[in-house]
């Protein structure tokens, strides 16, 4: 072995080392663990006690017993999932026990909720014998509006499955056997619209006989592939009619043959299906397949064949793995949240295979779509389209709740499955609209663009311990490369106290002025720039070798940067100084404004005015709004603004009313392309009954995301109670106007915050390359 084996060998060891303890440290802090339980009730004083529990509950209680059907009215069942394993078969992990897959079925609840707003209950259940877990779980049916199994080894979770569908009135779905099976199925119609080639007509190998394997084979079978055209293979070889003690679901696969291994089946075979090991499927196999051959190689974390290896022998290959850095990942995620959305949302008694299809043809005709753009509208020649490298949309689409839950809820209303069945589907894709579009995930789509080419950001507070913080974070999601202003030894110091991975020549850059050669070109450009606005030659010299916000300004104007992070310490005033006299306002822009925003569960608000302009002019907030509404489309957010006021709609006349009246009426002149009303009272605002009740003509509908405030105290005081009463995430300040992506933040910003941010300024510096 030589010596760079041996250091690609350290360094994949090292990376494996460092993944693993921030995973550790993720699932350990701020509080152990990935999910916890929210009220969704207030319980302020003696009333709310009363309600919520004795007397007021029996009443709820009593209606419930004589009418079952509202429970789905007066508790959370209907959107509560039990997410059920006894750790038999755990990831690629094995029979580790129920206790030891707890992290995992905790990550399962996370992905309902942020992907399909379900709430779910873990339960990890010490059975291993398949009546007792069936008892168990039949059991629970009272307090769940659907089962998902998971991680339990085959064959005992067909059997498990079946009966639990048998016995129980609500959805019962195991995702290790559908979730991937629907994914495969979607990219399979895809995979043969693009080759020309007809399903009955499909040969197919599959490398693999467990519950995934089994499920997949049976619903691409139920789409059309002749049955006496599969053979499946397990850890003995082809599944022939000559092997003994076969269970009955590797019987429906058995297949009259004297052939042992797939290498002799291979020739002129249209798919290669693996949900297997590493290396089942070689170069040479692939090159004796049919003309554009089909190969899902699913084995994670190494699949069946490697992309790269099957290219080469055969270009016109079309490929899915279970990977996320390669084209058409199969992802669970694409399939589970949004068929049990549009499941519960109607009530269903089980998931059929009626509602499995129409996932399956949701998912394959999303592909047909353009992807949603990540990012604004000027990077529309790089959004991915339908052909063999998009033969699936991926897991962060935005739309897939939209497209596939009402396809799925749809086929159980046609199904007879249904008790609650959506009488108007227009609005019942608007609520889910409203659920993707505001919530936190609204973060997702920036954190995509960012990873898909990141950019150089230089944090200016680089000894900051909150900045060094966010960088690991950045360094470990890939979402920058980053450069850090600051004294090499105060920072190595902080990260090692930290115990942080960052290494400066290696993931990322220090900056110091002590030793750095771009000194003199710096302190020289910043003279010649600024020298009729007060700047000495001496002033220059000190203020570049000390002001760090001015040295990233400079890193940035000299295009030794792409992007600025800054602020975390200091008065904003001070920092925006350096960013004005270097960078400057972009074209068309007549001033700078800041913009922040609460990220919240349930919606997402942003504040214009939260930081510069102390009392803005009419002209000033117009702009401000322009600006503020062209970014919220960045985040995928359509623009919903609310010119706010002390007055609602001429209820007063005082000063800031009367500016407020005239921002509606220059923006009313400019013909802008977004909603915007007011003035309006901040209730008024959000709850669009309220605004209704005082003005029925309002050309607002829904609640707004985008507050525009009078001053900036108003803006500022609004923004920082409601994220502390909310306890929610926060983005920004966001300042607007300027030439190059930067961003000033303040000294109360968390380590999450400043990787928001660093991420937005990835996707405005991605743009600004175009």
């Amino acid at each position: 072995m030589n010596d760079d084996t041996n250091l690609n060998a350290d360094k994949v060891s090292a990376d494996k080392e460092q993944f693993e303890q921030a995973a550790l440290h993720y699932h350990a802090y701020p509080k152990p663990g990935k999910i916890s339980v929210t009220p969704t009730k207030q319980l302020a004083n003696q009333r709310d006690l009363a309600l919520a529990y004795s007397p007021g509950v029996a009443v709820p209680c009593l209606e419930i017993e004589k009418d079952p059907t509202l429970a789905a009215k007066y508790t959370a069942r209907n959107n509560l999932v039990g997410v059920v394993t006894n750790g038999t078969a755990v990831l690629g992990l094995g029979n580790i026990g129920p206790l030891a897959s707890k992290p995992v079925m905790e990550g399962k609840g996370v992905l309902f909720k942020k992907f399909a707003g379900i709430d779910v209950f873990d339960i990890e259940v010490a059975q291993n014998d398949p009546d007792k877990f069936i008892e168990a779980v039949a059991a629970l049916e009272p307090t769940f509006g659907g089962i998902n199994l998971e991680d339990i080894k085959a064959p005992e979770c067909f059997k498990i499955e079946r009966e639990l569908r048998d016995r129980m009135n609500i959805p019962v779905f195991h995702d290790d056997q559908h979730g991937t099976s629907i994914i495969v199925a979607a990219a399979m119609l895809n995979a043969l619209e693009l080759t020309g080639k007809k399903i009955e007509d499909l040969k197919v190998i599959c490398s693999g006989a467990g519950a995934a394997a089994i499920s997949c084979l049976d619903i691409i079978c139920a789409l059309g592939i002749n049955k006496n055209n599969v053979y499946v293979a397990d850890s003995r070889g082809i599944i022939t009619t000559k092997r003994e003690n076969l269970d009955e679901t590797k019987q429906r696969y058995a297949r009259d043959t004297d052939a042992t291994t797939i290498d002799e089946l291979i020739d002129d075979v249209d798919m290669f299906l693996g949900l297997s090991m590493p290396g089942m499927l070689t170069a040479d196999m692939v090159r004796r397949m049919a003309k554009d051959p089909i190969i899902f190689a699913l084995a994670n974390p190494t699949p069946e064949i490697m992309p790269e290896l099957a290219h080469s022998v055969r270009p016109d290959v079309i490929m899915a793995t279970g990977r996320s850095d390669y084209p058409n990942q199969v992802n669970n995620a694409l399939c589970f949240p949004y068929i049990f959305r549009g499941a519960l949302d109607v009530g269903a008694t089980a998931v059929n295979e009626e509602m499995k299809i129409a996932c399956v043809r949701a998912i394959a005709a999303m592909a047909h779509v353009e992807a949603t753009p990540t990012n604004n509208s000027k990077d529309i020649d790089s959004m991915k389209s339908f052909g063999r490298d998009y033969l699936i949309p991926g897991p962060l689409e935005p739309n897939l709740i939209l497209e596939i839950a009402p396809a799925v809820a749809k086929a159980a209303m046609d199904s007879g499955v249904a008790t609650l069945p959506i009488e108007d589907f227009d609005a019942y894709r608007q609520r889910l609209s409203e659920f993707v579009y505001n919530s936190a995930f609204v973060m997702k789509p920036v954190f995509a663009q960012a990873k898909s080419e990141p950019k150089r950001i230089v944090y200016c507070e680089g000894e900051d311990k909150n900045v060094l913080l966010a960088v690991q974070v950045v360094v470990d999601e890939q979402l920058a490369k980053p450069i850090l202003v600051g004294r090499p030894a105060v920072i190595n110091s902080h990260i090692k106290k930290l115990g942080l991975r960052l290494k400066d020549g290696e993931n990322i850059t220090i900056v110091n002025q002590d030793d750095d050669p771009r000194y003199r070109d710096y302190w020289e450009t910043y003279y010649e720039q600024n020298k009729r606005r007060g700047v000495s030659i001496e002033l220059a010299r000190r203020d570049v070798y000390r002001e760090t916000s001015l040295i990233g300004s400079l890193l940035v104007e000299k295009g030794d940067a792409d992007g600025m992070i800054c602020g975390t310490f200091g008065h904003y005033n001070m920092h925006l100084k350096y960013v004005q006299n270097v960078i400057g306002k972009q074209e068309g822009a007549s001033d700078f404004y800041a913009m922040s925003g609460v990220l919240m569960q349930d919606r997402n608000v942003f504040f214009a005015n939260t930081y510069i302009h102390e009392d803005p002019t009419a002209e000033q907030l117009t702009e401000m709004t322009v600006l503020a509404a062209e970014q919220l489309r960045r985040f995928g957010i359509t623009p919903r603004v609310a010119l706010t006021s002390n007055s609602n709609f001429g209820t007063s006349d005082s000063a800031s009313a009367v500016k407020m009246r005239k921002v509606h009426q220059l923006l009313t002149e400019r013909g802008v392309d977004f909603e915007f009303d007011g003035e309006m009272h901040g209730d008024a605002a959000l709850d669009e009954h309220v605004r209704m009740e005082d003005m029925p003509s309002s050309t607002l509908k829904g609640a707004a995301n985008l507050l525009v405030m009078p001053t900036l105290d108003a803006a500022n005081i609004s923004f920082n109670l409601l994220k502390a009463a909310t306890q929610s995430a926060s983005i920004g300040p966001i300042l607007l106007g300027a030439s190059k992506p930067v961003h000033i933040l303040t000294p109360a910003a968390t380590p999450r915050r400043i990787v928001n941010m660093t991420a937005l300024a990835v996707a405005e510096a991605q743009d600004l390359a175009q």
